[in-house]
């Protein structure tokens, strides 16, 4: 049989009841657009985070899109970003017509790099003409957050919001404090695929922010005020439904645990690949979700072809980085512009991970690599 990259169907096996028990009464009361099982979840994450604020959206995308538009952004304001990551990230920047600055990333952590974000930050704060600097938006990359005390006294220093994209780390930790919980705003993605996924697509903004929140629950239905049909802003169709709410609450019934499973399943990795493989570093400070287990290959292709003779499934995330592809390209971005960025996209895989991957399992995969 072969070993599944990620595994849902373990998963829902061991919350079957709960997730039947809930969509019944989903079913039973009828309201499957914003019903009351998207206010339980909306409070059961704002406390797991420990923000005051979490306004549920239909996706990660969109949950980075909203605080962009709550902020006003448009053509003349500059963001800073990284540009290995998904295109998700950047995208939400291009729609609103402002501009990415792009930022090369940590060589250990892949995240952005906040001695270059500060080099970033002086140069266009120096020069008016190339855009009025609004924000910055970290990524918490394949499950760990980056440097975010640092991240943080740069944007004080130059006034500057942080939007934190933990689109692939709700659960990790920083200093003791969860991801969402950094910057003036989060966003995350419940992907199926997610550390936290429901099944569909679906996503979260946090805030301490009465006003921003405000603002997100307007955009959030069109931007409505005190009705639907009193619109006091542009805004979007960006409701969660109330089934993924429902099977959220479900998984959140035993979301530590499988945080601290997958924690594990991480560790057996490093111990058994090390040192042919680059695996992961998380920085002492940090606890990663885990969202990717990657690790580097000087010759990827050789390795991943060994997994595909052994029936075991792998990905490359992310084969190029933002400012070298064709979406971006009014940017004028070009080879070498990110050395570390292009290097780490060279290189990087990621195999199978999820809370289920038993020992056995992985020693077949290490027992494939290693040949």
């Amino acid at each position: 049989m072969a070993i599944p990259f990620i595994d849902l169907k373990a998963q829902q096996s061991r919350i079957k009841a709960s997730i039947d028990r809930r969509i019944a009464k989903l079913l039973e009361h009828g309201t499957y657009i914003m019903g009351p099982e998207v206010a339980e979840l909306e409070k059961t994450l704002s406390s797991y985070v420990g923000v005051k604020h979490c306004v549920s959206c239909s996706s990660g995308t969109d949950a980075l899109l909203m605080p962009l538009m709550a902020y006003g952004m448009g053509p003349g304001d500059v963001i800073f970003t990284t540009p290995f990551t998904f295109i998700a990230t950047a995208e939400v920047i291009a729609i609103l017509r402002a501009k990415t600055v792009f930022v090369d990333i940590d060589e250990r952590t892949y995240n952005i790099d906040p001695a270059r974000l500060e080099d970033a930050v002086k140069r266009y704060a120096a020069n008016p003409s190339l855009g009025k600097i609004r924000g910055v938006i970290p990524v918490d990359l394949f499950g760990q957050t980056p440097d975010y005390d640092a991240i943080k006294t740069i944007a004080d220093r130059y006034g500057l919001w942080v939007m934190e994209d933990a689109a692939q780390a709700f659960g990790a930790s920083y200093k003791g404090k969860k991801s969402c919980s950094f910057g003036d705003v989060a966003a995350t993605s419940f992907f199926p695929a997610k550390p936290l996924g429901c099944y569909g697509d679906g996503g979260a903004i946090f805030t301490n922010s009465d006003e921003m929140h405000k603002a997100l629950v307007s955009i959030r239905v069109h931007g409505q005020g005190e009705d639907k049909y009193n619109n006091v802003r542009v805004g979007i169709n960006g409701r969660l439904d109330t089934m993924q709410a429902a099977i959220l609450l479900a998984k959140m019934e035993i979301f530590d645990e499988e945080i601290g499973l997958r924690n594990q399943v991480a560790d057996r990795y490093s111990k058994m690949l090390q040192p042919k493989y680059v695996t992961p570093y998380v920085a002492p400070d940090c606890v990663s979700a885990w969202a990717q287990y990657s690790i580097l290959a000087e010759n990827r292709a050789d390795a991943m072809a060994k997994l595909k003779a052994a029936n075991i499934p792998s990905a490359v995330y992310y084969p190029k980085p933002l400012h070298l592809q064709d979406a971006f390209k009014e940017l004028g971005g070009k080879k070498g512009d990110f050395p570390l960025s292009e290097r780490i996209a060279e290189k990087i895989f990621s195999i199978p991970m999820h809370p289920y991957l038993t020992a056995e399992d992985q020693a077949m995969i290490v027992q494939a690599l290693m040949q």
